[in-house]
């Protein structure tokens, strides 16, 4: 396992922020269709659990919605963390364009 961590910063209040990322894996998972699969959210105020399937692997990780910030953790798969740099990449856009 490899470990993801980001903090994505933001300019939205806590409540609205909580509100636009609880769209994000909905989101991904329409966008994505064939690709993401079995997505589930668990959420106990800001703080989060999700998990979903990316091409056959399981991916899990928690958020925490703060005033300025978005936290997210994830272990990813050994062979999934090659692709680490791209997968941050694109959930820190995705994340950035949600909280503009």
């Amino acid at each position: 396992m490899s470990k993801l961590s980001l903090n994505i910063p933001h300019a939205q209040t806590q409540e609205e922020a909580l509100s636009r990322i609880k769209q994000l894996l909905g989101r991904l998972q329409e966008e994505q269709k064939g690709t993401v699969t079995n997505v589930q959210e668990n959420w106990n105020g800001p703080n989060g659990d999700f998990s979903f399937s990316a091409k056959g692997f399981n991916i899990a990780g928690t958020i925490q919605v703060r005033e300025n910030e978005v936290q997210l953790d994830s272990d990813l798969p050994f062979a999934v963390a090659l692709f680490k740099g791209q997968i941050a990449s694109i959930i820190t856009e995705k994340a950035k364009a949600l909280l503009a």
